[in-house]
């Protein structure tokens, strides 16, 4: 009797594949010129330091070159790239008044049906700009800000000025100056001094022409001693044209304050994304990173904390799935600036039928920073002989008076594993699949599930026989 193999499938995607026909009213030529780029900024009717910050951006781009390293963007060609699209809507507050069309997309994936029962706030952007925005009550008597980011810039001029692109200048590289130049949408949030923000909010980011690019930016501060969860979810259907993915997220946790960012990606597979996020951590604040990718064809993300004051502490927890046709290399960065600092990074990746799953880290103490604790630990799992999986991790310690540790683990499911479980009474069968449902339970379990309507669809394993 042949022996059959396990199988886990792909992320199933009949959901996310929807597609909608003439639901833009507007778009700009492709390419990327100083003429798009002031287009766009008259379009949102924005201040002139914003255009002048979106300019020089533009400069930016075409002096930097392209990465070095990391997987091939050769397929990326910005001359037929559409930088901006604009939905056949504008922004609701009413959730009835948003297009059929768009509305049916989002009730498909749940997203108003997660409003009603477990969250605080919800924004729902499609293509380049948000077309749904609302906040409970109870969060704007607390003084609590969330609003779409070009309403901020109008509104809460002098603050957005203060923080835009600080922390993550269009000069760090090449794709965050073409965000700087292109952005549109995204969320602002602020959360007063003190208050508990105890319910989640929740950006939905919505990808749907094809050859186009979204570049939302999410601005979010939480004051001295405040608490807040936010999830941001992403997904497009399939096309048989790059897109682009090129957000960026600038988060600023203050004294005492905490932050846990989630965020569940299922980009297409025709998708490259190049998003950038850092969050800059003071003193006894605590930012928490939760991050899982299941799609797009190239991914290079790295969620970056700055831990700038005293006892500062940042946890990543990470999970990716690389399957055909995906290149996913991610990770994250930390930068120990302050002594009493502490880093806890746990990743896990799984790839196959020919997937490259990268893990790349780096970890900085800086000479001032003394009594600093990190502890590193990433693990990949690859499913057969024709997939890849690396962990690149890389510390650069420059003062004595610390606690680091790194554990690294790839491999393929240990016969010695399955040998013991079968002593224990399961069969083949379900003793590998246990094995492959715990390597990812350490990271899955800290996913928002019962708030990211979408990830019960991500990922579906069903195992039958063996791995070899």
């Amino acid at each position: 009797m042949e022996k059959k193999k396990t199988l886990v499938k792909d992320v199933d995607r009949t959901l996310y594949d929807i597609k909608n026909t003439n639901v833009d009213s507007y778009r700009v030529s492709k390419g990327l010129t100083k003429d798009i780029v002031a287009e766009i900024s008259s379009m949102k009717d924005e201040p002139s330091w914003m255009l002048e910050l979106r300019l020089d951006s533009l400069k930016t781009y075409h002096r930097l070159s392209m990465p070095e390293w990391g997987p091939s963007l050769h397929e990326l060609d910005m001359d037929n790239l559409i930088t901006y699209v604009r939905p056949n809507t504008s922004l609701k507050e009413n959730w009835d008044e948003v297009p059929g069309d768009i509305k049916s997309t989002f009730e498909r994936l749940g997203i108003p049906q997660a409003e009603r029962e477990a969250l605080a706030g919800v924004g729902a952007q499609y293509d380049s700009e948000v077309v749904y925005h609302h906040i409970k009550e109870e969060m704007i008597r607390q003084g609590v800000v969330y609003t779409d980011m070009e309403a901020a810039v109008k509104e809460y001029e002098p603050m957005i000025r203060e923080h835009f692109m600080k922390l993550l200048p269009a000069k760090t590289h090449k794709f965050l100056a073409l965000h700087g130049a292109v952005w549109s949408g995204g969320s602002f949030v602020y959360v007063p001094q003190g208050v508990d923000v105890k319910v989640p909010l929740q950006s939905y980011f919505r990808f749907n022409a094809p050859g186009a690019g979204q570049f939302e930016h999410t601005l979010i501060i939480v004051d001295k001693g405040a608490k807040l969860h936010f999830i941001e979810g992403c997904s497009a259907p399939k096309y048989n044209t790059v897109n682009l993915h090129a957000g960026a997220v600038e988060l600023y946790v203050r004294e005492g304050a905490s932050l846990r960012y989630s965020t569940i990606e299922n980009w297409s597979k025709n998708m490259m994304n190049l998003n950038s996020k850092m969050a800059l951590v003071e003193k006894n604040a605590n930012m928490e990173w939760v991050s899982g990718t299941f799609g797009s064809h190239i991914t290079m993300l790295y969620p970056a904390s700055v831990l700038n004051g005293e006892g500062a502490k940042t946890e990543f927890t990470g999970v990716s799935f690389a399957a055909e046709g995906q290149n996913l290399d991610t990770g994250t960065k930390v930068v120990h600036a302050a002594p009493y600092t502490s880093s806890i990074i746990n990743s896990r990746s799984i790839s196959k039928s020919g997937g490259v799953a990268v893990y790349r880290s780096a970890v900085s103490v800086l000479p001032q920073a003394h009594h600093v604790k990190s502890a590193v630990s990433c693990e990949s799992l690859m499913l057969d002989s024709v997939s890849r999986s690396d962990t690149l991790p890389v510390m650069d310690i420059r003062n004595d008076e610390v606690d680091i540790g790194h554990e690294a683990k790839i491999g393929r499911i240990s016969e010695e594993a399955i040998f013991y479980l079968m002593t224990r009474g399961l069969d083949e069968i379900e003793a590998k699949a246990m094995i492959v449902r715990g390597f990812v339970e350490p990271i899955t379990k800290e996913l928002p599930l019962e708030y990211a309507v979408e990830m019960n669809n991500l990922i579906s394993m069903e195992l039958e026989g063996s791995i070899g």
